[in-house]
């Protein structure tokens, strides 16, 4: 475990700009790319060719929340034709919390050392994935970042990117951490920091579950690094965001707060 960074939530020293650092071909074998599915029938296999292109070598694990639309059928069909393609299929709608909760468990049993999350609409960008996983070589937890110079997002209204950077604001006033965006969905673990946190008391989903996993591993004393990155909103399929992935957040962020100055323990594992 190491020290807490003065340099958390500014860029690492990674080489080369958005989707251009090389992967390592044996940091790419140590890594699970875990996607959560929900009705991504019109993405999956798109994505998952993105995905092969991008990382060769890495594993992916595609947890499906029991997508009525034939996603995990389609993933199954592809697992015969490749070692490295895993499907975990669930018997109902969890939520996006325990989809990543499930497959960091399964990479864990398994021995993977680095664990990208990302979705399956391409609002992440597949070749971006060598920079990310670059970035974990240098921190502990490494975030794709919309909210450092060089990143941005695309196709957003207004009203959705005040609530975002808003809700960024807020989570960093309130949690005491100096990340950008602990709501993106786009980063990489290193091992030892899913090993250390206490998976089973995770219970945020959304929004929450982003900014909880990066409160309790900046409490651990793990260092934080963002990268840019451009989110893009997607183009095929619906939209998970609701108000209550928003209330929840909210909720959460001032929940963990007030349960930590209650305890007087700020830097007690979690």
């Amino acid at each position: 475990m190491t020290d807490r960074p003065s340099s958390a939530g500014q860029e690492p020293a990674a080489p080369g700009g958005e989707g251009r650092a090389p992967c390592d071909r044996a940091t790419c074998a140590r890594a699970l790319l875990v996607i959560p599915t929900y009705n991504e029938a019109e993405n999956i296999d798109a994505m998952l060719d993105a995905v092969a292109g991008s990382v060769p070598g890495a594993s992916v694990l595609v947890v499906d929340d029991g997508s009525p639309d034939g996603t995990a059928e389609m993933v199954e069909a592809r697992t015969s034709r490749s070692s490295t393609l895993h499907l975990l299929q669930g018997n109902g709608k969890q939520g996006l919390g325990r989809a990543y909760i499930t497959g960091f468990r399964w990479g864990l049993s398994r021995g993977f050392d680095y664990f990208v999350e990302m979705d399956a609409d391409f609002s992440h960008d597949p070749a971006a994935i060598p920079q990310l996983l670059a970035a974990a070589t240098h921190y502990d937890v490494a975030i794709g970042c919309r909210y450092i110079p060089g990143g941005g997002v695309e196709g957003w209204s207004k009203g959705r990117h005040l609530l975002s950077r808003a809700g960024n604001v807020y989570a960093r006033a309130a949690l005491g951490f100096g990340v950008r965006d602990s709501t993106s969905g786009f980063r990489c673990y290193r091992r030892p920091v899913l090993e250390a946190i206490s998976l089973d008391q995770v219970r945020s989903s959304g929004y929450a579950f982003q900014i909880d996993m990066t409160y309790r591993a900046w409490r651990l004393g793990f260092s934080i690094g963002e990268i840019p990155i451009t989110f893009r909103e997607r183009s095929l399929g619906e939209s998970k965001m609701s108000r209550a992935i928003v209330a929840e957040a909210l909720w959460g962020v001032g929940t963990w707060k007030l349960r930590d100055l209650a305890r007087g323990r700020p830097g007690s594992r979690l």
